[in-house]
């Protein structure tokens, strides 16, 4: 089952979908937890379970499903944001993501503009 399924089903529908040991080894507390993170109403209790890691992934579900009120909620995820001149550095250096972090508030505009060069490709922008 999708981690979406969970949440659906604590958010709108309210029915129980856990209903043997294979559905809820698909139970994933963390993403179902982040999900309901991004609402006023749902934090605290998203909270709490966080808080509660080591219960029962069955008791999670349960309580989290009686407890939240039934509401339509919607959010996008945050993600993280994709920097072009990151992507050069690795590219260039063969560096990973991590490295490339640290290294790019060292490396000057003149610099950057020098690796874009090296690595252009050709083709249209």
């Amino acid at each position: 089952m999708n981690p979406f399924d969970y949440v659906n089903s604590i958010n709108i529908t309210k029915k129980n979908i856990m209903i043997d040991d294979i559905t809820e080894k698909g139970y994933a507390p963390y993403m179902v937890n982040r999900s309901l993170s991004y609402f006023q109403d749902t934090v605290l209790m998203a909270n709490e379970m966080n808080i509660h890691h080591q219960m029962d992934k069955r008791m999670q579900y349960d309580f989290l499903r009686n407890i939240v009120r039934k509401r339509k909620r919607f959010s996008k995820w945050a993600k993280a944001d994709k920097l072009s001149d990151l992507d050069m550095i690795k590219e260039y250096y063969g560096y990973s993501n991590s490295k490339a972090r640290q290294v790019l508030p060292l490396i000057n505009k003149e610099h950057l503009e020098y690796i874009k060069k090296k690595l252009y490709k050709g083709g249209r922008s």
